[in-house]
């Protein structure tokens, strides 16, 4: 009599489940990449799964639905952003230097494209999306209230250091730093040229620092060319 004893799950050796075969930081990399281009609105499932590789239900298992996956892009951005930001405080640079590296570092990401400048990916894509969905809403107004509390800090900071005038209020000037970043990120994607918003960036480092102040070397300098 033949054995008809059919082998026990355990003894097949087959997985029971297949192993992830994309790379979560790539495919959302390349997710944001078509969410910052096209727009939540303007993008597809079927976008997504070619430019990450995946097939839809793929895209499904992973991250959820086209929602889930721009929320997790979102949030990736930001982390990403947060720690940019921390890390140009590595040297414990004063107030004006922080903010001139700030400004310099953003308009490097807003204008880093061959075909055009994207600008802000947070303020680019949510902003529009805020208006119709109310987590994205919150994300983003919960994003700029972070941004304003880390730069207010800071600002606080100098004001004791004696970096800036006494009376400033950190609080506002912080909303007014906050507020350029924005400017910077919407007129970037309008086609401002980097120079212009070089210029805007300066202008606000003045206007949260005041005036650099002059070193004794300079200073003699200029009185020794007013007395001949």
């Amino acid at each position: 009599m033949r054995n008809s004893t059919k082998p026990s799950p355990t003894n097949g050796k087959r997985p029971r489940g297949r192993p992830r075969q994309y790379d979560v930081e790539r495919a959302l990399s390349a997710a944001a990449d078509v969410f910052w281009t096209n727009g939540f609105a303007g993008t597809s499932l079927d976008d997504l799964a070619a430019a990450t590789g995946m097939n839809r239900p793929s895209l499904y298992a992973a991250f959820g639905d086209k929602r889930e996956i721009y929320l997790a892009t979102l949030r990736r951005y930001r982390d990403r952003s947060r720690a940019i930001a921390l890390s140009l405080l590595a040297d414990d640079p004063p107030l004006r230097t922080y903010l001139r590296r700030f400004y310099s570092v953003a308009l490097d990401i807003y204008l880093d494209d061959e075909t055009f400048a994207r600008g802000c990916y947070l303020t680019g894509t949510a902003a529009t999306q805020a208006a119709v969905d109310p987590v994205v809403r919150d994300f983003l107004a919960e994003s700029i209230r972070r941004t304003d509390a880390f730069l207010a800090d800071l600002i606080a900071k100098a004001r004791v250091r004696g970096e800036i005038d006494a009376r400033a209020d950190p609080d506002v000037l912080a909303r007014l730093a906050n507020s350029i970043l924005h400017t910077l990120a919407v007129r970037s994607r309008a086609g401002f040229p980097r120079n212009e918003l070089q210029a805007l960036a300066d202008a606000a480092v003045l206007a949260i620092c005041g005036a650099a102040p002059v070193t004794r070397g300079k200073a003699r300098g200029i009185a020794g060319t007013r007395r001949q």
